[in-house]
């Protein structure tokens, strides 16, 4: 046979596997990143108080204009456009709204400045529904503004310092005055504090309006840390602020209350409790009983304080313990009688539970072995608590109501896979919003008491038609038995897989403590990667291992001292018995990952070289020396307490064992997960005499992204894919004499 005949033959093998795909539209990259697939949503969705509308942020891009429309829950007509802003000399779009309790006044946000994840400082207008008026809040750029609960005024943090306007007078009023930059902040989070305990408002009005209670950050022995950001000048400059890694000093926090009328603040005694970390302060419906959340360093004790600020006095009515950590939530709810909405995981899985005003235990509401996933509210009309929890299975979510005894229990959604519900004021009906892995999110309202549905409000079935004409492969769910445990895992498959032949294996994860990749709910941009990489010849695993979570206290807690021990075990033992089904080539596994997912792949390269043949980590944390004192040690305790915890398991503590094709990836200007830990890891690999292959993006966040970066960055790794696992079997190899 000569050679043209042989590469003819070669080429029909190659492609005869594609022509079941041949009409579908392949997925690009440049339409992944380019938003060609982008859902439909209910922004900003606000239900009004009136119990039978609801609000929503809309953009008209014919007008170039924002509005804020108001529409009623049965119809679905449009009854109001509360805001437009062709209509407002100052405004060209609203980034986000936000009503006054009593919906006469509302903050629009029409400037915004990125600070960190959740931060930001803005360009604010005050809007008066009465006589439709705009009034600029302040001159400066401002952080985290609140109405108070009367709507007479707004308060704010500026230059780490508290203020409030009177929005009758205008005038405005500096609470305090010892605001200075890395040093003492008022009224707003820390980083850390931000990134770990997930709030940046760190004040609260009481229900009088005549109190604000606020957190101060001493931050004067925090260690700073600091990044060159390189822009487009002939120097770069530094962005320096104080960042604690594990066992170092942490911002020193103090509660205060400042009185309006007395115009006085107070500082409150918590010396009696835990009182390292104050992860939430919530007044209650008395004004004068404030609510605080303080945690010991470790943050396996957990205190709720109740103080009074009227006689400037504090008692402890619950506490929560545990071996491991106790999670900070946002779940405290008070009923009319100041008696408390609490969630635990005290049985062993997350639940809900009615204490009384001195933190008696009335009763516990849910029980069994699922978890309550997301606290809803209490209706008191019907005294009915609602409710989203895995109840019909880990990967799924379901909305269900109960009464506050605990009984009569009711699924309000159906549909398998991802419910979660946005009531109206007065739990008359709720807007759920489901997804699947078929299905991307749909809108549809229905009755609170019964769950039926009354109507569908949007949808995205137009993005669904179009993905239609893709060659697109089903998400496979199974579980897989590893160290004894079934793991919860999803593969998917090339459309035209044939079992009878062998692929390569590309795993992804993330792993991290509590968190859960597996489910049934819609993707995002990696989940069309993954699909585009299945259609050129791959098969896509993810595997949710032991420290993960909705599978119970034990299960997610077991990694306690040891991050990176279980999670890494349970990788390399799934892609082991993975690489034995006779459709998989064993020779041919790779895994990637971003943060703690870049902390695992690497750690899976390292110590699976015989089962790993690449890795790709995207922003990971190479050493939890090197990462956050709330974060890490909530987990691992400090450094001085464990350090064969925190050595034993880093990825730099393995290079030596390096046989694969190793890509890392890493934002220079990442304030969350340092570059520190990219850099020690290449120094690690250099002096192991270590090959691999390396990508810095400069003046990127841990985001990596901004123009064509995210582009530019998943190309590079479809690229080192393709070479480390091989060539696509849609490209043909050029045959040698």
């Amino acid at each position: 046979m000569n050679k043209t005949h042989l590469r003819l033959l070669l080429l029909l093998l190659v492609s005869a596997p594609l022509l079941t795909t041949a009409q579908q539209n392949q997925f690009t990259l440049e339409e992944i990143w380019g938003g060609a697939f982008r859902t439909e949503r209910l922004d900003a969705l606000h239900p009004m108080n009136n119990g039978t509308q609801y609000s929503v942020l809309n953009y008209d891009r014919t007008a170039k204009a924002s509005t804020i429309d108001v529409y009623d829950y049965t119809s679905g007509e449009k009854v109001e456009t509360v805001v437009n802003t062709k209509d407002l000399l100052d405004l060209n779009y609203v980034i986000s709204y936000e009503f006054s309790d009593d919906e006469s006044r509302m903050l629009l946000a029409a400037e915004l400045q990125q600070i960190y994840r959740r931060s930001s400082r803005g360009k604010y207008f005050v809007f008066d529904r009465t006589n439709k008026s705009t009034t600029l809040l302040s001159n400066n750029l401002v952080k985290e503004p609140t109405f108070s609960p009367d709507a007479s005024k707004v308060a704010y943090g500026y230059q780490n310092n508290l203020f409030f306007k009177d929005l009758s007078s205008g005038s405005v009023i500096q609470v305090t005055e010892d605001g200075q930059n890395n040093s003492i902040i008022n009224g707003i989070t820390d980083w850390v504090y931000e990134e770990e305990f997930g709030f940046v408002r760190a004040f609260d009005w009481n229900s009088k309006s005549d109190k604000i209670a606020f957190i101060r950050f001493d931050e004067s022995d925090v260690p700073e840390f600091s990044m060159d950001v390189y822009g487009k000048d002939l120097y770069q400059h530094q962005e320096v602020f104080k960042y604690p890694k594990a066992g170092e000093s942490n911002a020193k926090v103090s509660l205060h209350i400042y009185d309006l009328k007395t115009k006085k603040t107070t500082k409150v005694d918590l010396s009696a409790y835990n009182n390292y970390y104050i992860p939430r302060i919530k007044w209650s419906n008395d004004p004068n009983i404030l609510s605080v959340q303080l945690m010991n360093r470790n943050q396996n004790e957990l205190d709720l304080v109740f103080v009074n600020a009227a006689q400037n006095t504090s008692k402890m009515v619950h506490q929560e313990r545990d071996a491991a950590y106790v999670d900070v939530t946002d779940d405290l709810t008070f009923l009319n009688d100041n008696s408390f909405i609490w969630t635990s995981e005290k049985s062993g899985w997350n639940h809900i539970y009615h204490y009384d005003r001195e933190g008696q235990l009335r009763n516990q509401i849910t029980d069994g072995e699922w978890e309550v996933t997301r606290y809803y509210g209490f209706d008191p009309k019907t005294a009915r608590i609602y409710f989203q929890s895995s109840e019909n299975g880990s990967t799924v979510r379901d909305v269900f109501s109960v009464t506050k005894n605990g009984e009569n229990k009711i699924q309000l959604t159906n549909e398998v896979g991802t419910n979660s519900a946005s009531f109206s004021a007065d739990y008359t009906y709720f807007i759920n919003t489901f997804s699947n892995t078929e299905t991307p999110y749909r809108f549809s309202l229905h009755q609170a008491l019964t769950g039926e549905q009354l109507r569908e409000i949007k949808n995205n079935n137009a993005l669904k038609d179009k993905l239609n004409t893709y060659a697109l492969s089903p998400k496979e769910f199974s579980t897989i038995e590893v160290k004894g445990e079934e793991l919860n895992m999803y593969m998917i498959k090339p459309l035209d897989f044939d079992p009878n032949k062998e692929y390569p294996l590309f795993m992804y994860q993330y792993s991290g403590p509590g968190s859960q990749n597996v489910a049934d709910r819609w993707g995002g941009s990696n989940d069309y990667w993954h699909q585009m990489l299945a259609q050129q010849g791959y098969i896509i695993a993810c595997v949710d291992g032991r420290g993960t979570g909705l599978k119970g206290r034990d299960f997610k807690k077991m990694t306690q001292k040891e991050l990176g021990k279980y999670e890494v075990e349970d990788q390399i033992a799934a892609a082991k018995k993975l690489g034995e089904r006779s459709y998989i080539d064993a020779d041919r596994i790779g895994i990637w990952g971003w943060s703690y997912g870049g902390f695992m792949s690497s750690n899976c390269l390292f110590q699976g070289a015989d089962v790993f043949s690449m890795a790709i980590a995207v922003a990971p944390v190479t050493s939890w020396r090197f990462y956050d004192t709330i974060y890490t040690e909530r987990y691992m305790t400090t450094p001085q307490e464990n350090p064969g915890g925190y050595d034993r398991n880093s990825p730099i503590s393995h290079v030596d064992k390096l046989e694969g094709d190793f890509l890392l990836v890493h934002g220079t200007a990442d304030d969350n997960v340092h570059a520190q830990n990219s850099y020690r890891l290449v120094e690690a690999l250099v002096q192991a005499n270590k090959d691999f292959d390396w990508l810095m993006y400069p003046d990127k966040n841990h985001g990596i992204y901004g123009g064509n970066t995210r582009l530019h960055l998943y190309r590079k790794m479809t690229q080192f894919i393709q070479r480390s696992l091989g060539e696509p079997r849609s490209t043909l190899i050029e045959i040698k004499n």
